[in-house]
């Protein structure tokens, strides 16, 4: 493995519920995914992104808002998108924002860039679904010309053009990392390689076998197009408690909850114990389980894949903040250790 083995934290900002089952308030709910970055970073994870969501269901829709206040209370973790919707926003406003994160973090700031699993902010900030493709076709290409140290001339049918702009403030690196966020179309496996940026493959259903080809895809447009070889990372939802059966028992409800509610919006059959089950075993998405267990399924998935990272999205529904901070604990002192333990001797017999 070329690159060295990273293990992050991401959420949406879920709104929590408390013990006597009311409702956490949007506000609480920032404050308290403030707290649960402050502890990935004191337990050494290596990121913590914020997805971008635009419903009542989660709090955060501004990511680099909160991401500014987590820099300021923590060290060493990068911080980062989870993803950011480039399709419905500006990619210079996008870059300004992250390159203002990444001065106050101190080169800490990186960016998923994605076209979203949620389309709520298309009709928010007046896009056409219509135009889904041509949108993200030429805002990635804007931003990738803003990541270069250079003024940018760029022309395209979905926003003014540039002429020789500079954009401000620029990153004290002279540029940010910047992934794409894919979750199963080849043609962005190649347009991340075309871009020369890194993978993030989000496995968010189904079984993560299915991506292989996708990894492969991306490792041979790469060489094709003459390019070093660049890092593949899995983002997947999980919660890790003391023993399989904690784990499974709490997150059960409040994963057929937020299930059972995005099946009525997208027409999808209903779900079940069964799929959730399914999901939590050996081959499915779903990374919910003891410390070992959990340990097991992300070298697994890492080794098939051939990635050097994995992000879970530790965030479940209503699932409480106490709940959270006791995963992610479980997560920094017992998963992540051991992961490094086994994938070191995949690396060195």
């Amino acid at each position: 493995m070329p690159y060295p083995l990273e293990l992050g934290l991401d959420t949406f900002g879920d709104v929590t519920a408390t013990t006597d089952g009311s409702l956490v308030s949007h506000a609480q709910t920032i404050r308290d995914v403030v707290d649960q970055a402050v502890l990935a970073d004191q337990l050494g994870l290596d990121f913590f992104g914020l997805g971008e969501h635009h419903r009542v269901e989660f709090a955060v829709s501004s990511p680099e808002v909160v991401l500014a206040a987590i820099a300021a209370r923590t060290e060493n973790i990068r911080l980062g998108s989870a993803v950011t919707v480039l399709s419905s926003d500006d990619p210079v406003r996008v870059y300004e924002r992250f390159a203002s994160l990444d001065a106050l973090s101190r080169g800490r700031a990186e960016v998923v860039l994605g076209r979203g699993s949620f389309t709520e902010s298309f009709p928010l900030f007046g896009f056409d679904l219509g135009d889904y493709e041509v949108l993200f076709e030429e805002k990635i290409e804007l931003f990738a010309r803003l990541l270069k140290d250079a003024p940018v001339t760029w022309s395209g049918t979905q926003r003014a053009g540039l002429t020789d702009q500079w954009v401000y403030p620029r990153p004290e690196s002279g540029t940010m990392t910047t992934w794409v966020g894919v979750g199963g179309s080849p043609q962005s496996v190649v347009r991340a390689a075309q871009y020369g940026m890194p993978l993030m493959l989000a496995i968010i259903g189904g079984e993560p076998a299915r991506f292989a080809p996708y990894a492969e895809l991306y490792r041979r447009s790469l060489a094709e197009l003459g390019r070093p070889e660049l890092p593949i990372a899995i983002h997947s939802s999980g919660f890790v408690a003391e023993t399989d059966e904690e784990a499974l028992e709490i997150v059960y409800p409040h994963h057929m909850a937020f299930m059972e509610k995005a099946g009525r919006e997208r027409g999808w059959p209903p779900y079940s114990r069964a799929q959730y089950l399914h999901g939590a075993g050996p081959d499915g998405a779903l990374y919910i389980g003891s410390p070992e267990t959990v340990t097991r399924k992300i070298v697994r998935n890492l080794r098939l894949l051939g990635a050097s990272r994995f992000d879970m999205r530790y965030s479940m529904g209503l699932l409480g903040h106490d709940h959270l901070m006791n995963s992610i604990e479980l997560y920094g002192t017992e998963v992540a250790p051991r992961v490094r333990e086994l994938m070191n001797e995949t690396t060195h017999p």
